[in-house]
């Protein structure tokens, strides 16, 4: 058997990536990027119908193009041979859902709705929802759902459910012509097999379904909106698949368009932060994942099935199978600082960066290396797109407390950095407390690449050593090796992600050690965010989600 290969597909917010693989060494052998045409569309749709504020929605056929030109495209500069590709992942943003036709077409793409905003794709960070997403929890505590616990108490609005109430409440029309409604991951899936499969990763931590226990009731969905009483066998069909397995093979169809031969394996997909996980060899308890860029994921295997404050997700089977995952997260972390960069930063610094053949980040970055911790003075709350974990409250923004008039571009800039990492402190925290360990930290994403004073206070700030996956590119790295998985040993790919993450994942030499007399400092420095973070999150909330209804 000669030398054979997978692919990983990584959707992200702006743009998707193809990455071709080695399978039996998990070495990187060609990449391509396509942007989406559209982007994200937050203002305005393609017609020029305005949107409403905390909307976010993509065209789905954005997703199509990237398929159908990166696939291609990887292929050709690597020169590999179609038949030598034995398997593909797909990993996507979550969740991000979409209404369907009887035909399975993305209705935003039929004339009749295109000026409609309700029959696009939601994108994850689309929060208009957030009325829907109380509603749902306060039936849930109300009836005393089980359910409810594995997700930290609290309904996300970015989670299925709600965006779909919000469709039902707003354009009913919609929701009557949606044949189903699917994670955008489950549903091109879905196209490139013919089958009509759902995702227990996407199921499991955005959709309220468990492995023993399956949905919530029809009595629950009712208790909500009557006219969610059988949503589950209408508007939600399709079987359940564990994270793992072989959602099916490649049509004949979707063949001609990617450019590779049908038959070809194709694994049940992944949301794309937790496909880092498997990249990483974090495949055992313990072992906490940080998929780290626009926003932070934070991916802990465990054996311990309980509930813990602030958990999005407690899933089993949800990313490594046999072992239960839980999911937190900070929803603007990149996000933050390019904020900062973009919109507050003085000319006089952009000119500075400019002359020194820097770009802003890197020479903040370097400024801010020269501050000792605590020097500054100041204290961030890292809560810029709201709070995902643990308080689990879009209706929460930022804040920077002791801003005096000496005050620096650089200063604020570390204080951003440190307000991220004292929100994962949190985080971590919270499952040890409640009795989880976490042993060892894993980095994985865009930002550990770019800048190490980061990665250095997040040392400090946990007091924990962090490693570091070996690839920029470590969520399409998993989706491929789920695809190894799905093809197989016979074909020349795994049978196990265990056995796929021996060979094929990766993690750098170097690791972020902390140094005792920054975790000392940070310790009180700590204690500060904290009580910031139950004044404005918990004790005097009204405060934030007061200026938040005004903003609307």
């Amino acid at each position: 058997m000669g030398k054979k290969y997978v692919m990983g597909v990584d959707f992200g917010t702006e743009s998707g990536r193809v990455l071709l693989v080695e399978a039996d060494t998990g070495k990187e052998v060609a990449t391509n990027v396509t942007a989406y045409k559209h982007g994200v569309l937050d203002k305005t749709l393609p017609g020029g119908t305005p949107l409403g504020t905390d909307w976010a929605l993509q065209d789905p056929g954005d997703y199509l193009d990237v398929l159908s030109m990166s696939v291609p495209a990887v292929l050709q500069q690597a020169g590999v041979m179609p038949e030598d590709v034995i398997g593909l992942g797909i990993d996507f943003t979550a969740s991000t859902i979409l209404p369907l036709d009887l035909k399975g077409e993305p209705l935003c793409l039929k004339s009749k709705w295109e000026n409609e905003p309700h029959s696009y794709v939601k994108l994850w960070k689309h929060h208009a929802a957030q009325t829907e997403a109380d509603d749902f929890t306060r039936v849930a505590e109300e009836r005393g759902e089980a359910f409810l616990k594995r997700y930290g108490g609290k309904v996300s609005s970015e989670w299925m459910f709600p965006k779909i109430l919000q469709i039902l409440r707003e354009a009913p029309q919609v929701f009557d012509e949606a044949d189903l409604f699917m994670e955008a991951c489950d549903w091109l899936t879905s196209r490139l097999t013919g089958n009509l499969h759902r995702s227990s990763n996407t199921s499991g931590y955005k959709a309220f379904w468990n492995k023993k226990e399956g949905y919530p009731s029809p009595e629950f969905f009712a208790a909500v909106d009557d006219r969610l009483k059988d949503i589950l066998k209408t508007k939600m069909r399709g079987d359940v698949l564990s994270i793992g397995e072989k959602a099916g093979e490649l049509t004949e169809e979707m063949a001609q368009v990617l450019g590779l031969n049908p038959g070809t394996a194709i694994a049940v997909g992944i949301i794309d932060a937790h496909a880092g996980v498997p990249a990483a060899g974090a495949v055992r308890p313990g072992q906490m994942v940080m998929t780290m860029g626009t926003s932070n994921c934070h991916l802990l295997v465990t054996d311990k099935d309980q509930p813990i404050v602030g958990v999005c997700g407690s899933v089993e089977d949800g990313i490594i199978p046999g072992y239960i995952s839980f999911e937190t997260g900070q929803v603007a972390v990149g996000d933050s600082f390019a904020w900062y960069v973009d919109q507050a930063v003085p000319g006089y610094v952009k000119k500075e960066a400019e002359e020194s053949g820097l770009n802003v980040h890197q020479l903040l970055e370097r400024k801010a290396s020269a501050y000792e911790p605590g020097q500054t003075g100041l204290i961030a709350l890292d809560w810029w797109n709201g709070n995902r974990s643990v308080l689990v409250d879009s209706h929460l923004s930022g804040a920077i407390i002791g801003l005096t008039l000496a005050t620096k571009p650089e200063e604020i800039y570390r204080a951003l950095i440190e307000s991220t990492a004292f929100g994962t402190k949190k985080i971590i925290d919270s499952f040890v407390q409640g009795g989880v360990p976490v042993d060892e930290i894993f980095a994985v994403g865009g930002l550990p690449d770019r800048n190490r004073l980061l990665m250095q206070i997040y040392a400090d700030v946990t007091n924990r050593e962090i490693k570091v996956a070996d690839s920029s590119q470590t969520t399409a790295l998993g989706a491929a090796m789920y695809g190894a998985v799905a093809a197989g040993s016979k074909a020349g790919g795994y049978d196990s992600i265990f056995e796929a993450a021996k060979y094929m994942a990766r993690v750098r030499e170097e690791t972020y050690k902390p140094v005792p007399e920054h975790v000392e400092i940070y310790e009180e420095l700590y204690s500060y965010y904290l009580e910031l973070h139950d004044f404005f999150g918990v004790e005097k909330k009204s405060l934030m989600h007061g200026l938040k209804k005004w903003k609307r």
